[in-house]
C-alpha cells in the first residue's frame, strides 16, 4: 500500500477533526466539533506549539493521524513523547501504518531527547493492545480520571 506520514497543515485541519470525531465514535466517547478546527490550529501552528500531528495520506486523501506531545516526567526528570492519538481508517488497518507511525514518533521522541512514548488504549480496544504489544509496548493498570471544569 502507498502512503505518505507528514506534519499536519492548517489545510489538514477540518479532515483531522472529521477523523477525531470518528475516533471519538470508535472509542465510544462523546465528541463536540465545535471550535474543534480553531483550537487545534492555535495549538498546532502558534509560535511554541502545545500539539504537534502527523497525518498518513493515501492516495492523496488523509486516512490517519497522531498527535502527540513533549511533557516532562517529576519521577523521572526528564522528556517523554504523549501520544494523545492515534487513529487510522478501518480499511487501512493492518497494512503496517500503525507500525510506520510508530516508528516516525520514536525518531521525533529521540531527537528531542525522550526518554519513551506513552499513551493509553481503551481496555475493550484488543486490536489496539495486541498491535502495542507486539511493537514492544509495556500496558500498566491504572484508572484514568477527569474532573470537569
Amino acid at each position: 500500500m502507498n502512503y505518505l506520514i507528514r506534519e499536519c497543515q492548517p489545510d489538514d485541519i477540518i479532515t483531522v477533526v472529521d477523523l477525531c470525531q470518528k475516533h471519538a465514535e470508535f472509542e465510544r466517547a462523546t465528541f463536540n466539533p465545535v471550535g474543534k478546527e480553531e483550537g487545534l490550529k492555535k495549538a498546532l501552528f502558534e509560535e511554541q506549539p502545545r500539539l504537534f500531528c502527523l497525518v498518513v495520506e493515501n492516495n492523496k486523501t488523509i486516512v490517519g493521524y497522531a498527535s502527540y506531545t513533549i511533557d516532562y516526567s517529576t519521577w523521572d526528570a526528564e522528556n517523554f513523547m504523549y501520544m494523545d492519538c492515534l487513529y487510522l481508517e478501518e480499511k487501512v488497518r493492518g497494512s503496517g501504518i500503525g507500525e510506520a507511525i510508530i516508528e516516525k514518533l520514536k525518531q521525533i521522541a529521540t531527537a528531542k531527547n525522550c526518554i519513551n512514548i506513552q499513551w493509553q488504549t481503551p481496555k475493550f480496544n484488543e486490536r489496539a493492545i495486541k498491535f502495542y504489544h507486539r511493537i514492544g509496548g509495556t500496558g500498566k493498570d491504572k484508572v484514568r480520571f477527569s474532573l470537569d471544569l
